[in-house]
């Protein structure tokens, strides 16, 4: 099937914040992430295939193929509706999954918070370390860089499609956690050691920006904070590293998880 100019249109469009607010889609890029996001229960509204998909995974044309509307093009089409450099043959767009899970969250849940974080390779690893680890979700505060960014998807591997994720007001998500009964674990490198908190029930670990942290609103509201200790004179580890790491320790008690 060809695909259309409106559809040519969308594909450019998704590339911005703006667009994928306002129509509530996800343009998700590369084998790995759209089987993923397949195998999560995403159904696309649409696909983008090329030749080149059909050399690296050709059961993915036909997974597609029986449930969405699939377009081909060469390519070097593709490639010019493509983020990345070396695109594999295959895109897809999908509705943005819900955000009202943020709702029912209750005193046994236990969810990540990303403050800030403006890099959307660190925010799609640790949408994927979370739901690794097991967690109940993930949510975005104001500032940070939007999920469903492409690269964040990419970089997510699929996973923001298997673990829930939200974007909320700093205010709104304090009230929420507050309502909740989570007590809040704030990233620090002059924290104690991560260990299995020593209430019982669910936490919220809050990793910041690398460059300016948990902003204060947050770190008030903090029951502690947590540290990866570190030897060698290393000063600090990257937001993604040091927020796996922490999700791990605090995790690792449970068995089950993943890692």
């Amino acid at each position: 099937m060809a695909l259309s100019d409106a559809r040519t249109r969308l594909l450019g469009r998704l590339r911005h914040r703006k667009t994928r607010e306002r129509e509530g889609l996800v343009l998700v890029e590369g084998v790995r992430a759209v089987r993923d996001a397949l195998r999560a229960g995403v159904r696309p509204r649409f696909a983008v295939v090329s030749p080149r998909c059909a050399e690296l995974d050709g059961a993915l044309v036909d997974e597609l193929a029986a449930c969405t509307e699939v377009h081909e093009v060469d390519d070097a089409a593709l490639a010019a509706l493509s983020d990345t450099t070396h695109p594999q043959g295959v895109l897809a767009v999908v509705d943005q999954p819900g955000d009202d899970w943020v709702e029912a969250l209750g005193p046994s849940s236990r969810i990540l918070i990303l403050d800030a974080l403006q890099d959307p390779g660190n925010v799609g690893t640790l949408i994927r370390a979370a739901a690794a680890f097991g967690l109940d979700g993930v949510v975005l505060l104001d500032g940070s860089v939007d999920p469903w960014n492409p690269k964040a998807v990419r970089a997510s591997a699929g996973a923001a499609f298997r673990c829930p994720v939200a974007r909320r007001r700093h205010d709104a998500a304090l009230d929420r956690l507050a309502a909740a009964g989570l007590p809040i674990l704030v990233s620090d490198a002059a924290g104690g050691d991560p260990k299995p908190p020593p209430w019982h029930g669910g936490w919220a670990l809050v990793v910041g920006s690398e460059g300016h942290g948990v902003r204060r609103a947050v770190r008030d509201a903090a029951a502690g904070t947590v540290r990866v200790p570190m030897r060698g004179g290393v000063e600090s580890l990257n937001a993604a590293v040091a927020g796996s790491i922490l999700l791990y320790e605090l995790t690792r008690h449970d068995g089950g998880h993943g890692a």
